[in-house]
């Protein structure tokens, strides 16, 4: 019957996908964001807008300068916005375009440091800076090109008081670092928030379905317990009464007998269907844990034979995506997650593909081998390995 037996088991097969949801705030550094949008972001505006300021100053140069003063602003104002275009396979190179930004910011000042508006760059480059590295590391070259700052102004333009200025100058690069200091703190703790609430989501879906499991065994057991006996001792009584000979000619009695037969045998068969397991809904709960990220998109298949019962290789499956989903977004930079599920004889199949770009010396760290250790504590494993196009591939086998 199919209101006994579970929408679940009459779909041969689920495909779908997860879209992404759109976010307000920055999301993660890397990965969290299209690329066109995070040109847009209010540290760009901020940037563009001082780097406007510097170059209507620029007239102020000497005309033989000119040329070159203009040739470093466009270098620092392409490579400060190209920090928002490099993926993460690339960051090596946007660590090398921060470093070198101080660098072309200082000869623009060591060019003509008349004007006095160039040292703004600063301010702009120790935002990107603190966004971009540790904070010690950012501390130190804050440090270094104020020092050189300093050098500039005493020996090249000659100021009387240039340990003055270079104050004032760190002061507002203080404020630009703390900043984005505490917007990349608040952006990390909103991101953990948001996994821990995906996390629960999906463990709340599970829940939710073994819950509703367990009730539907409740109530096959009452019925059975029950209605059936009572239905089992009617009939008895019926069949007794039909074989009085005072009553055997009796038609009513006869149908009643009979319909009372009928409605035992209905009651096994809706027992005996609700007692079949109708396993967890893993679809939901990879959705609702997928579903927080906008990058990568989830494109989920799973056969019409996997059907997963046991909670706790349920909560395997879901760690093992969670994962492959973070390290996609994080490392890799995909904008697609394959996930397949299917079964082979007694063997659960989980394949996990991503359509990023993995360096060819990376290392498993510590949430890779925590999925080596709870699958092995189910009896299973994984393998992983970059494919013919250089993205990650998981392979895992758990006992079904």
């Amino acid at each position: 019957m199919p209101a006994a037996t579970g929408h679940r088991s009459a779909v041969p097969k689920v495909t779908f996908c997860t879209p992404p949801i759109a976010v307000a705030a920055t999301g993660l550094q890397h990965g969290a964001m299209t690329q066109p949008r995070r040109l847009f972001e209010p540290l760009n505006l901020a940037a563009l807008l001082t780097l406007g300021a510097v170059a209507f100053s620029m007239r102020y140069y000497e005309p033989g300068r000119q040329a070159t003063a203009w040739l470093l602003l466009g270098l620092f104002a392409v490579g400060f916005l190209s920090l928002s275009l490099w993926p993460p396979r690339l960051r090596r190179v946007e660590h090398t375009v921060v470093a070198l930004l101080p660098v072309i910011a200082l000869a623009l000042i060591a060019l003509d440091p008349k004007p006095g508006t160039a040292p703004i760059l600063l301010v702009v480059w120790i935002a990107a800076a603190f966004s971009h590295w540790p904070p010690r590391v950012a501390t130190i070259a804050l440090v270094l090109a104020d020092v050189v700052y300093y050098l500039i102004l005493k020996h090249i333009a000659g100021f009387g008081a240039p340990l003055m200025v270079v104050l004032i100058f760190a002061g507002f690069q203080a404020f630009a670092a703390l900043c984005m200091h505490y917007a990349r703190s608040a952006e990390r703790t909103r991101d953990a928030l948001s996994r821990v609430n995906a996390d629960l989501l999906a463990t709340r879906a599970l829940l939710a379905d073994s819950a509703r499991d367990a009730e539907r065994l409740r109530v096959a057991r009452e019925l059975h317990d029950v209605a059936g006996h009572k239905l089992t001792a009617m009939r008895l009584n019926l069949r007794a009464l039909v074989d009085e000979p005072a009553l055997a000619d009796n038609p009513q009695l006869r149908v009643a007998e009979q319909l009372s037969g009928e409605l035992l045998a209905d009651i096994r068969d809706v027992v005996q269907a609700m007692r079949e397991p109708g396993g967890l809904d893993l679809a939901t709960a990879l959705r609702a844990l997928a579903a927080p990220m906008p990058r990568p998109l989830l494109r989920l298949s799973i056969a019409d034979d996997v059907q997963v019962t046991d909670p706790a290789l349920a909560d395997a499956v879901l760690r093992l995506v969670q994962e492959a989903l973070t390290n996609a977004a994080k490392h890799a930079d995909a904008d697609t997650l394959d996930v397949t599920l299917h079964r082979a004889g007694d063997v659960l199949h989980v394949t996990i593909e991503d359509d990023g770009l993995v360096r060819e010396d990376w290392r498993e760290g510590n949430g890779i081998a925590g999925m080596r250790e709870r699958l092995a504590a189910l009896r299973g494993r994984v393998r992983l390995a970059r494919n013919a196009r250089g993205a990650m591939r998981i392979e895992a086998e758990l006992p079904a």
